[in-house]
């Protein structure tokens, strides 16, 4: 829905003449405004979800100082009416927008990025999205009928959601112990509208929206970005030999059983 700018509280954007531009793509929910003049964004919530933004600024602080591309954050602004967070926008364009000739050339820096992202210390990083914090969450929104059925795999969108949350529970023993012995720093939304690329290089210029980072195993991030890469590559062999790329380039041997796994726990595990 675009953002009426004129029904902003006053004070949660600064009263600099800036022409800001709603951000009509993305699935936050958030209001995100762009000022293309400055580079920056602008991404504001009500009152009520200031605490979530916080921790989304808090996220992209802690990225930028760990040393890998992300936004730096400009202004922060909460007031009784709401939040707004101020960024800097991030050179490149989303991985999303190549086709698939451009996103082979960018796959190899996909796939080296991810991995520099999961060999970050997990025991500097203060935040947390395993699946002893998520599994209740995912129990929460199946209750409280919300899970977006449209982000499920296809073959499972008309499952009851009481069914895909008993898979999980049948193998979340198994889960917990992979997780406890390989967790990783996860970006926690690690699909290809969140990394931008520079066309020219195809190099990874910076990861953004960072609201789901936290310690989890690396089949939370693994999983997204080749299910979401899938509907670049025109076919599922060329899919297939992406998969390969990538396990090749990160250093691992992908387990097709955790990747489900996560598939389906992702999207019991987002607000409505």
């Amino acid at each position: 829905m675009p953002v009426d700018i004129s029904s902003i509280p006053a004070g949660l954007l600064p009263a600099d003449g800036t022409d800001w531009q709603p951000v009509t793509t993305g699935e936050s929910g958030a209001a995100v405004l762009h000022d293309r003049g400055r580079g920056r964004y602008a991404k504001l919530v009500a009152a009520v979800d200031a605490g979530e933004l916080a921790a989304e600024r808090d996220r992209i602080i802690w990225l930028g100082d760990s040393g890998l591309p992300a936004a730096t954050v400009l202004e922060w602004r909460a007031t009784d009416d709401g939040a707004c967070l101020i960024t800097s926008a991030v050179a490149g364009v989303p991985a999303d927008r190549l086709d698939a000739a451009a996103l082979g050339h960018a796959w190899a820096a996909i796939a080296s990025i991810a991995r520099r992202l999961h060999d970050l210390p997990t025991a500097d990083c203060p935040f947390d999205r395993r699946l002893a914090s998520m599994m209740p969450l995912a129990r929460t929104t199946v209750i409280e009928n919300r899970v977006q059925a449209e982000f499920l795999p296809v073959s499972m969108q008309h499952v009851q959601a009481t069914e895909i949350l008993g898979r999980l529970k049948d193998q979340l023993p198994q889960r917990q112990r992979e997780e406890e012995i390989e967790r990783v720093v996860c970006h926690g939304d690690l699909c290809l509208p969140n990394i931008l690329i520079d066309p020219e290089t195809m190099h990874v210029t910076g990861l953004i929206d960072l609201g789901r980072l936290g310690v989890a195993d690396p089949y939370a991030d693994i999983s997204l970005l080749l299910a979401n890469a899938r509907e670049t590559w025109p076919d599922e062999v060329t899919a297939r030999q992406a998969d390969a790329e990538f396990a090749q380039r990160y250093g691992i041997e992908l387990d097709a059983e955790r990747q489900s796994f996560y598939l389906l726990l992702d999207p019991l595990t987002w607000p409505a």
